[in-house]
Parts: C-alpha cells; structure tokens; sequence
C-alpha cells in the first residue's frame, strides 16, 4: 500500500494531474467515478490567495467525494508560499503540494513553477517553510530540470525529503522541453531507484494507454502514475489502466451512451460550478475528446462548440446519443 504521509492511496495509484482550466471539480467529479485514486486542484496563485482574489480562493472548492484530494499553490515568494499553505489547510484538503514543474512562460520566468529549478536552494528552504506551517503531508511536483545542463533531480529529491515532504511527481521533461520530445523516465527510474530515497515518487508524463502505463510501471519501477492530458475528455482512462494492469484484458470503449452520459454530467457541473458562461466555455475543450473516434460526429461536435445555450447543448448531446447509439462498436 502507498502511503503519503498517513494518507493511504492504493497499491499502484493512479493521480490525476493538476491542470489549468482543466482539472476543477466537474471535471475531477468524473475522473473520480472512472478510477482516480488521487486528484489535485488546478495550480492556485499564493499572491492571489493571500490577497483573497475570487478565482483563486475559488478554486479551493473541493468535496468530499473528491477525497483524498490535495490542493496544490505555486509562487516565487516564501513568506507568501507559506500563508497561502496555511490558507489552503484551512479548506481541509489531505495533501498540500507545491507546483515547482509549470513551464508557462509567465510562471516559470518568474521564478515559480519550473523556475525554481534555476534556485535549487531557494527550492529547498520554501519547501522547508510550508512543511513547518502546515500539519498535512506535502508533495511536489517538479521537471527533471530547466534544461538539459542543469538536471539535478536525484539532488532535488533528496534535499526536499530531507525538509519533510511525502512523496514527490516528477514530469520527465525540462522547462525547455515545455510538452515537446519525449519525456525521459530513466531519469525518473534513477530517482525512485536511488538507496536515499524512501518517499513514493510517481512519475508523469506521455501515459496515453493501458499497455504503455503497465509497461512503464515494469520497466521503472515507479510507485504510481500521473496522467493529465490523456484524460482530458476521457476519463476512462483510470478504469482502463486499472483492468489492464488486473487482467491483461483492454477494456471496450465506452459506449455511446456512456460517453453522452458523462459528457452530459461534466456540463451540468460546470454550469453550476462556474455559471453559465464560463461553464460552457470552459467545457468546449473537453467535447472533441469525449467524441473522438466516432465516425461522422464532426456536425455534432461543431454543433456542441457553437452553442451558448445549455438547453440546446444538452438536446444536442441526447440527439447524438441516439443517433449514434451504436457507432462506439465501430472504435
């Protein structure tokens, strides 16, 4: 059994990747119910939490069928890295983490995110601080480095395990990388096969299949898995790792009726969650995963992209389930 702290995740568990505008509670409400064993928050600013901006206290809404759940905040200054933990611990999370892996230019050339990695004693000491404020475990995400010339992840592991954190989620990609090339899980394996190293360490990065996450679970050993772009729009994914590790059995693809049913739950949580403008802007990314493969769906899902108006997107939803009730078959 993996444990982050005292928190118990399952033998091999599967974590949902913390994703901007991606992964908030209606979509994390549907990866639960497909299998995620742990999920986090999307990245949330600690200048914005500090200072009680409405969209980052927002996104410290999590529920309780979301449990465990970590609320992960990412900044270039201590002192407010460590009042945003203590913020972020008030909202009862299991997990505190902190985001040292964002490569988005206006992140990491701040010194935040992957930016840190230029800083690693700078990385060290803020880790330090938010694990003597906070009582919860707390995790990191991180990169193999900035570049090819500064991957120093063995060190940055055990210095962050020997300020405290649980577990640590390496991305096996640079800054420079950004989402390019091919992650490099030898460098993860080195990690998590180092003799200091006694933390779960969970590695991420191009898991877009049952076979190739049994494969790389095999090969390097890792103590569990992150996916995130793999899910967006599929949160299948979870179950079907999970049976394919069980039985060496695929999973059929969901069938259409499952698809429109989760497509249709994800919508109406995001109607709620965000309000009706930004719910269904912010679900216009997901349609084209949550369709893709059907022959002929390309009308309904421009159809599904144009539309404002959630009764007409949910008339449009259950006219394609019926319309292509058994195209699934044809996957």
């Amino acid at each position: 059994m993996v444990r982050i702290g005292n928190i118990e995740v399952g033998e091999f568990p599967l974590l949902l990747a913390p994703m901007e505008d991606v992964s908030d509670p209606p979509f994390r409400a549907v990866c639960k119910e497909n299998g995620a064993d742990l999920m986090y928050t999307e990245f949330i600013s600690s200048e914005g939490l500090i200072r009680n901006a409405e969209k980052s206290v927002q996104k410290l809404d999590i529920y309780d069928y979301e449990r465990p759940i970590g609320i992960q905040i990412f900044g270039d200054k201590i002192e407010s890295m460590r009042q945003a933990a203590a913020i972020a611990e008030e909202a009862q999370p299991e997990i505190i983490d902190i985001n040292y892996g964002c490569p988005v230019k206006k992140v990491a050339c701040k010194g935040a995110g992957a930016g840190i990695l230029l800083d690693i004693p700078k990385m060290q000491k803020m880790t330090e601080e938010i694990v003597k404020q906070v009582q919860l475990p707390v995790t990191v995400k991180t990169r193999l480095g900035w570049d090819d010339s500064t991957i120093r992840i063995v060190e940055v592991a055990k210095r962050l395990q020997d300020v405290g954190i649980k577990a640590l989620t390496i991305h096996g990609r640079t800054r420079v990388q950004m989402y390019k090339g091919v992650a490099d899980w030898t460098k993860i394996a080195e990690v998590k096969n180092h003799p200091d190293i006694h933390i779960p360490i969970f590695g991420n990065g191009d898991i877009d299949s049952p076979q190739k996450a049994l494969e790389y679970k095999q090969k390097y050993g890792v103590d569990g898995i992150m996916i995130g772009r793999a899910s967006i729009g599929y949160p299948w994914i979870f179950n079907e790792i999970k049976h394919f590790m069980k039985t060496g059995q695929l999973l059929d693809p969901p069938s259409m009726e499952e698809r429109v049913r989760t497509a249709k739950k994800h919508l109406d949580f995001s109607l709620e969650w965000k309000g009706e403008k930004q719910g269904i802007y912010e679900m216009r990314r997901h349609y084209t995963n949550y369709f893709r493969g059907i022959p002929n769906f390309k009308p309904y899902r421009t159809r599904l992209v144009e539309s404002e108006n959630p009764d007409e997107l949910f008339a449009i939803l259950d006219e394609a389930g019926s319309v292509f009730e058994d195209a699934y078959s044809m996957v």
